[in-house]
Order: C-alpha cells, then sequence, then structure tokens
C-alpha cells in the first residue's frame, strides 16, 4: 500500500524550506523581536543604550586619549563601524545558540531547523535598524544629505547584505556543531570578542597597511587579505555610505586632503564583489555542515 504524503517522514531542503515556511518564519521572527525586551522598564531603549555606551567608552579612550580623533569626524566613523560590527555580533552569537535554545521544538516536532538561525539573524537586522536611524539623524545634521549619492545607498544596502549573509553562514556552522559541542559557545565568544579589533571599526585601515608594510617589513599581499574579511568591507561600505559624505565639508575645511587617516580603501567595488562571493561561500559551506548534522540534531540534544 503506498504511503500518503503524512505519513512520509519529514525531510528537510534546506535554506528552501525558510521560503516554504516563511509564515512559521515570520512567526519566530515575531516572537524573538516582542520577547527580548519582556518585563524590561526601559524595553527597546536598550538598543539605543548599548551602542551609545559602546561609542562612548570608544570614543574617549581611543579618541580623545589615545588620538585617534585627527580622523575627520571621528565620532561618525565610530559609530558607523560599530552599529556594523553589532549586527554581525548579535547575528553570529544567537544564531549559534538557535538550535539548542529551541530544543524542545526540534525534538519533538519536525520542521525546517535552519529556520532559527535565518530568524537569529533577521531578529538582529531589526535590533539593528534603531542603531541606523540614529546614525542616519546624526548624519543629516551634519550636512549628509547634501552629499548622498545613489552609490552611497546602495554601498550601505551591499555592507548590511554582506554582513548577514556571512553572520548566517557562520551561524549555521557553528550553531550545527554546537549541538554536539557546547565548546562552540565559547569559540565564538572569542570570535566576537576578536571581531572588533581586527575590523577598521576603532581605527583607520590604513594603520594597518603602515604597521604591515613600513613597520613590520611583511608581504604587502597580507593588507590585501586583511582586506577581504566580509566584516572589514561591510564596515568600510558604511564608513563610505555614511561617514565620507558627512565628512567632506569639514575635511575641505580644515584641508585635510592627503592626511592617510582620511582616505577609503582603493578598490572598494573590487573588494565588494569578492567579499560578497566569499560571504556566499560561507553560507554554502555553513549549510552543509548543517544538513550533514541535522540528522542527529534531536538525539544529542
Amino acid at each position: 500500500m503506498p504511503r500518503t504524503e503524512f505519513e512520509v517522514p519529514g525531510k528537510s531542503h534546506g535554506l528552501i524550506d525558510v521560503v516554504r515556511w516563511r509564515y512559521l518564519l515570520r512567526l519566530l521572527v515575531r516572537t524573538g523581536v516582542t520577547t527580548r525586551y519582556r518585563n524590561s522598564v526601559l524595553g527597546w531603549v536598550w538598543s539605543y543604550v548599548r551602542p551609545a555606551a559602546q561609542f562612548l567608552v570608544f570614543w574617549i579612550v581611543l579618541g580623545i586619549f589615545m588620538n585617534l580623533d585627527r580622523v575627520p569626524n571621528y565620532a561618525v566613523y565610530l559609530f558607523s563601524g560599530i552599529v556594523v560590527i553589532n549586527l554581525f555580533s548579535e547575528g553570529f552569537k544567537n544564531a549559534t545558540t538557535s538550535i539548542v535554545g529551541n530544543a524542545a521544538l526540534v525534538r519533538k516536532v519536525f520542521l525546517p531547523r535552519q529556520l532559527f538561525a535565518v530568524s537569529a539573524v533577521m531578529v538582529s537586522f531589526v535590533h539593528f535598524l534603531p542603531q541606523v536611524g540614529l546614525l542616519l539623524i546624526v548624519c543629516i545634521l551634519m550636512g549628509w544629505i547634501g552629499h548622498i549619492t545613489i552609490l552611497g545607498v546602495l554601498a550601505a544596502l551591499a555592507g548590511m547584505a554582506i554582513v548577514m549573509v556571512f553572520s548566517l553562514g557562520l551561524g549555521l556552522f557553528f550553531g550545527a556543531v554546537n549541538v554536539r559541542f557546547r565548546d562552540a559557545e565559547n569559540i565564538v565568544e572569542l570570535l566576537l570578542l576578536l571581531a572588533t579589533w581586527a575590523s577598521p571599526v576603532l581605527y583607520a585601515w590604513t594603520m594597518v597597511q603602515d604597521a604591515v608594510v613600513d613597520k613590520l617589513q611583511w608581504p604587502a599581499w597580507l593588507v590585501d587579505v586583511y582586506m577581504l574579511n566580509p566584516i572589514t568591507q561591510g564596515v568600510e561600505l558604511f564608513h563610505y555610505a555614511f561617514w565620507r559624505p558627512a565628512s567632506q565639508d569639514l575635511v575641505a575645511a580644515a584641508d585635510y586632503v592627503g592626511e592617510p587617516l582620511t582616505m577609503l580603501p582603493p578598490n572598494l567595488l573590487v573588494n565588494t564583489a569578492w567579499t560578497a562571493m566569499i560571504a556566499v561561500g560561507t553560507l554554502l559551506i555553513g549549510q552543509l555542515v548543517f544538513r550533514r548534522l541535522e540528522g542527529k540534531f534531536a538525539q544529542d540534544l
């Protein structure tokens, strides 16, 4: 007697199921957004408090004490990098713990397990929007609208897309490994600690070039490798979209022309294409590992 569709065990089709089960994805995203600040007095205000605290600490220590405020409009330069690194950090971390955090559902019912990681990254994007809104307000007050271009808007969108795809790929990989080996969470915490310092969030990329090539006398291709970090590219695309137009009048008035710390990296378009491919490659690898391990999730949990 042939089996009916209700008798056939559930079978995952990978990320394709995210589209097919989009109603459940919307439910998971809505739940993640609404429950984050449940029973919190400040609620959504915390979405502003954390980046504001990060900004103040780094701006005082690095901008004032260590004299990095010689970068024109260093406050906007710093904050535009912080919002990108926060998007990556929250998406990566939450995607890593998404399967373990939803162990009850994974053990009891069949549903595409990738939905948990994708919803975690989308929730991080929702919490990223208030920070971008604050950045936009500051940039508008500094004359950003007068220098806005289509390329700047596309750069911001490309930066968000690259960082989100990269964080999802890593989240799928470490999220699958974390079900069997909980050490993965500690590894992710270490990587997130390094991520802020491994990208030009707090400093200019030219400082890396000067240190690697001039001071350490290391091969120049190491700088190229550094620039192909998708997080680095996401930060630089946000610098191009927000810091550059908001700082043009200040740079011209202060005669900063030629100052290496104000320069955006060359080959920004080429590096965007390469880092987009790296991010997609990371997603494919993460999806491959996830699908190979997901068959034992219920058993391991």
